[in-house]
C-alpha cells in the first residue's frame, strides 16, 4: 500500500484526509484544532493509518505561512515525512479538474490525488547557523 495524508490547513484548524492507496480514500474526512488535543487526536488517526497500510503515511499540506507552524512542529517530533507544496500547484491541480468546489474537505482530497500524480520533493527543515 501507499497511503498519504492530505492537510489543508488553515487559521486554528485542518481538513484531514486519508488515502490507503491510490484511489482508495479512507474514511471520511475530518477536522481537527490546532491544540494539544486535537493533535493528539490526529495522532492517533495516523497511527490508525499506519496499522491498516502497514506503513507509516507521508502527509502532503499547503504551506500557509505561520498557520501551518503548530502542525509542522508536531509532526516532525513524530518522525513523519512531509511535503509542503506550493499553493499554486495544487491551485493549478484543482483547475484542471471539471468540478469547481471550493471545500476544505474537497481541498484535502485533492492534495491526496495530487500525491499520486506528481512527483513531489519532501519538506526540508532549514538549518539555523550560529556565527
Amino acid at each position: 500500500m501507499n497511503p498519504v495524508i492530505g492537510l489543508d490547513v488553515s487559521k486554528g484548524e485542518s481538513q484531514v484526509q486519508a488515502f490507503l492507496d491510490k484511489g482508495k480514500p479512507y474514511r471520511k474526512s475530518f477536522k481537527v484544532s490546532h491544540t494539544l488535543d486535537g493533535l493528539a487526536s490526529l495522532g492517533e488517526f495516523l497511527e490508525e493509518v499506519k496499522e491498516q497500510s502497514g506503513v507509516k503515511p507521508p502527509i502532503i499540506l499547503e504551506a500557509t505561512g505561520h498557520y501551518q507552524t503548530p502542525v509542522v512542529h508536531y509532526l516532525e517530533e513524530r518522525g513523519y515525512l512531509l511535503i509542503i507544496i506550493n499553493p499554486l500547484i495544487s491551485y493549478k491541480a484543482k483547475s484542471s479538474s471539471l468540478r469547481k468546489v471550493k471545500t476544505d474537505a474537497v481541498d484535502a482530497y485533492y492534495l491526496c490525488e495530487l500525491f499520486y500524480k506528481k512527483e513531489l520533493e519532501p519538506y526540508k527543515k532549514s538549518v539555523e547557523f550560529n556565527s
